[in-house]
């Protein structure tokens, strides 16, 4: 049994992990502050005495005896991200940094959950992970995807400078149950607006492209990546490859809700990127993985879960 520690543990992807985590029969600590993460998503998990639940904000030192460490906590909506950005880039690095000393004290093996955001507004597509990206540093994402960049950089460092065990993982778009219903990521925004007949928000034209990766399969992707040969820590693209625009991605909540909402369009924000997919390439060479749920099956369970979270 390894015990290991899951940084925003409490959030949309932080929860997914715990859970899985404990079901393949290890100890997990979780660590949330609850700026995005919320506690009804691990209510149940505090049942298993191998769970345990800590309150703690990562830019301050924290101190344990662990096996692994997944580096999770950040806000990861532009809705959150944006709020505080000052904040935002102080849990990216300092995050980081307290992660990864506490990695150098123990001898413990620590994956950074980094962002499909480092690529920025990409001129390369589909993006592989030898491409620098196309990063706006002043902008209003720059929070986020320049947080996300220099945690690499200290991953790296503290990897080559002291011999620390990493692995990076950049994860795309990813959706599914326990997303927050105000996020404002735009799966969840679909899905909620629909269910509630009110007018469904494009921004832009709509005709700019994501690629919408299940939960379950990311989550699996995270375990495969910090379970492989030490030798190997990439960066690796954990997504699906399978490109949407976003007015295929509003027609198909109207039809698997039922709903009449209408589209409307609005101004796109300020460095939004106009492609986004990923080249998994090498996580099927190295991890053996590629996403099994596609975005139709997907969507079906998320409506589901947001139906009864709305309904509540």
């Amino acid at each position: 049994m390894k015990k290991i520690l899951v940084t925003g543990g409490a959030g949309f992807l932080g929860s997914h992990l715990c859970e899985k985590l404990l079901n393949e029969n290890n100890e997990v600590v979780c660590l949330d502050n609850y700026f995005t993460g919320d506690k009804s998503n691990i209510v149940r998990l505090l049942k298993n005495p191998y769970f345990e639940l800590i309150r703690h904000d990562v830019t301050m030192p924290f101190f344990i005896e662990v096996d692994e460490i997944y580096n999770l906590a950040c806000p990861a909506s532009p809705i959150h991200y944006q709020y505080n950005g000052i904040k935002t880039v102080k849990t990216s690095v300092m995050g980081a940094i307290n992660m990864l000393g506490l990695a150098k004290r123990i001898k413990a093996k620590v994956l950074q959950a980094s962002t499909s955001e480092v690529y920025g507004d990409p001129e390369v597509h589909p993006q592989k992970e030898e491409y620098w990206g196309h990063v706006n540093p002043i902008g209003l994402r720059a929070c986020y995807d320049e947080g996300k960049r220099c945690a690499e950089t200290l991953f790296m460092n503290y990897h080559h400078q002291n011999n620390v065990k990493i692995k990076i993982g950049r994860i795309f778009n990813t959706y599914g149950p326990r997303m927050h219903p105000c996020d404002g990521r735009v799966v969840s925004n679909f899905i909620v607006q629909a269910l509630k007949g009110e007018k469904i928000t494009i921004y832009g034209d709509g005709k700019q492209t994501r690629s919408f990766s299940y939960v379950d399969d990311l989550i699996v992707g995270l375990i495969k990546l910090m379970n492989t040969n030490d030798s190997f820590i990439g960066p690796v693209n954990l997504g699906n490859p399978n490109e949407f625009t976003i007015i295929e991605l509003a027609e198909k909540v109207l039809k698997l809700t039922k709903s009449k909402s209408k589209l409307i369009f609005s101004k796109l924000p300020d460095d939004d990127p106009m492609q986004r997919k990923p080249d998994i390439s090498l996580a099927k060479k190295v991890l053996k993985w590629e996403p099994k749920i596609q975005l139709d099956e997907g969507l079906v369970k998320t409506i589901e879960y947001f139906k009864k979270k709305i309904s509540k």
